[in-house]
């Protein structure tokens, strides 16, 4: 599975957290700066995931919608590692052999 995540200046831990439930590949948008607004989502992505602590408002307007349109689940959570495992165990669309990987899911 391909994830985008879209905040945060450094993952940490997060990209172990992500290993650990199936996601093995990721994108990392920084998502601070207003340039982000302009980029494109990738479609060969499986889910996104925004660090709502660490980006620019609109930009996680504009991936919100997007992920609406692409079809793709998007989870919202803290940066923190404990919050996104969380988000990402009650999630039943975030593990490995998921058959719901191509519905609409939000998470907040």
């Amino acid at each position: 599975m391909t994830a985008l995540i879209v905040g945060g200046d450094r993952l940490g831990n997060i990209p172990q957290v992500l290993n650990e439930r199936g996601i093995d590949q990721y994108i990392h948008w920084a998502g601070r700066k207003k340039g982000m607004r302009n980029k494109v989502v990738p479609t060969n992505i499986d889910m996104i995931i925004v660090l709502y602590d660490f980006i620019e408002h609109n930009l996680a307007n504009i991936i919100k919608k997007e992920s609406k349109t692409m079809d793709v689940p998007c989870i919202f959570a803290k940066r923190a590692v404990s919050d996104l495992a969380m988000k990402l165990d009650v999630c039943k669309y975030c593990t490995k052999d998921c058959e719901y990987k191509k519905k609409k899911h939000i998470s907040y």
